[in-house]
């Protein structure tokens, strides 16, 4: 009792709150939660708990306590920096799947319907929505936020909270997942982006044949048509390059803070 209580001191308090700076710069730039109206008292006791729970069994590793306000404010910058590098490392997994519903958006031709993204809360065209609604759902199917969690708590465990880091490290990382996050994209839609060009060489060569027909009116609704059974088709198969994507988050946490470790 008595090691509990020196360890739950003024140095794992401070260490709490440094911990829960970093938490919360991560979760805002993480679309999960914006899926659920959450209240943002419960986002606070949310990342206060997920805080408490983590920094405890760091709190021998922990640094000494700030002796100023100043050394205490520019250390929560520093773990508010790791947050959104760590949280920006997920807004882009995410940013694959907005990739790929604004293709098929622009291949169907929904890209001028706009509905109300509660993910975003921000006007999206229809496949933009849904698929970032799926892109959620898939996220908790696949354990991606026990991943998330685990990820925090490896990242306490590299980069010591109120140790510092060096923003030099994550840059690569970052850039590389940035790189394959388009690929990946593309990959999500890919078969129905090929099958409504290929619908497209069709609806040329009928309009070069049969210059009386109207393929403005005829078009629309047989692309329409098209590509919504092509998504369909291809939606059972979505889940590999989906969870590529997901995988590429924690691959870049762990280069880049395998890479942060070591310095």
């Amino acid at each position: 009792m008595a090691h509990l209580a020196a360890m739950l001191g003024e140095p794992w308090i401070a260490g709490v709150l440094l911990l829960a700076t970093r938490i919360a710069a991560l979760l805002l730039l993480t679309p999960v939660l914006y899926a659920i109206p959450v209240p943002t008292i419960a986002r606070l006791l949310i990342t206060v708990g997920l805080a408490c729970v983590i920094a405890l069994p760091f709190a021998d590793q922990m640094a000494a306590a700030p002796d100023s306000i100043g050394g205490l404010v520019y250390a929560a910058l520093q773990e508010a920096a790791i947050g959104a590098t760590l949280g920006f490392g997920v807004l882009m997994a995410f940013a694959g799947f907005a990739l790929a519903g604004r293709l098929a958006d622009i291949q169907i031709g929904f890209g001028v319907a706009q509905v109300f993204d509660p993910l975003t809360r921000t006007q999206q065209p229809i496949l933009s929505a849904i698929i970032g609604l799926f892109a959620v759902v898939f996220f908790f199917a696949i354990n991606g936020h026990h991943a998330l969690l685990r990820g925090i708590a490896f990242s306490v465990e590299r980069m010591p909270i109120g140790s510092g880091w060096s923003a030099a490290s994550a840059a690569e990382p970052i850039t590389r997942q940035a790189a394959v996050l388009f690929g990946l994209g593309f990959a999500l839609a890919g078969p129905v982006v090929l099958s409504l060009l290929l619908l497209d060489f069709a609806l040329g060569v009928v309009s070069r044949n049969l210059p009386q027909m109207n393929m403005l009116v005829l078009g629309i609704p047989v692309k329409i048509v098209a590509g919504l059974v092509a998504l369909s088709a291809w939606a059972a198969a979505m889940g590999a390059p989906a969870a590529r994507l997901y995988a590429g988050i924690f691959q870049a946490w762990s280069a880049w803070m395998t890479t942060a470790g070591t310095r």
